[in-house]
């Protein structure tokens, strides 16, 4: 007989420190996901849920980078959950993409002339007062703002 599988999740040491949080914030992009988006623009109605796992990814790295209060396994277990966005936490380690906003925005073929998103320039070279990126909505990601 075969051995049947159950799809429990075991949660590693720590997970009811940061619980409560992810909780919110899951409940939160549950309701941008559902939030109708009449009068945006078609990027416009993607930019609550661009921030949301923003957020969730930059809270589950400066638990384990900055702060140093979950442990190896919590955070090894939060990327392979889903819960924080591996590679955009692969970028904020290297120098110069601390603040980056999204991935998309470094992505050279999604932009015209085939540089980075206008949200990467520091804000004392800028022209205009007030951007935001077409595909995030961020307001300047650079490093040296």
């Amino acid at each position: 007989m075969p051995k049947i599988k159950t799809s429990r999740v075991v949660y590693p040491d720590g997970w009811e420190l940061i619980e409560p949080t992810i909780r919110e914030l899951d409940a939160k992009m549950r309701e941008a996901e559902n939030d109708p988006h009449d009068g945006k623009r078609k990027c416009e109605a993607l930019w609550p849920i661009f921030r949301i796992s923003h957020q969730r990814s930059r809270y589950i790295y400066d638990l384990y980078y900055r702060r140093k209060e979950i442990s190896k396994e919590l955070y090894d277990f939060c990327l392979d959950q889903g819960y924080a966005d591996r590679n955009l936490i692969a970028k904020w380690k290297k120098p110069g993409y601390e603040r980056l906003c999204c991935l998309r925005c470094i992505q050279t073929r999604d932009h015209n002339f085939a540089t980075t998103c206008v949200c990467r320039v520091p804000k004392h070279l800028r022209e205009e007062q007030v951007i935001e990126c077409v595909h995030c909505g961020c307001r300047g990601c650079a490093s040296g703002d």
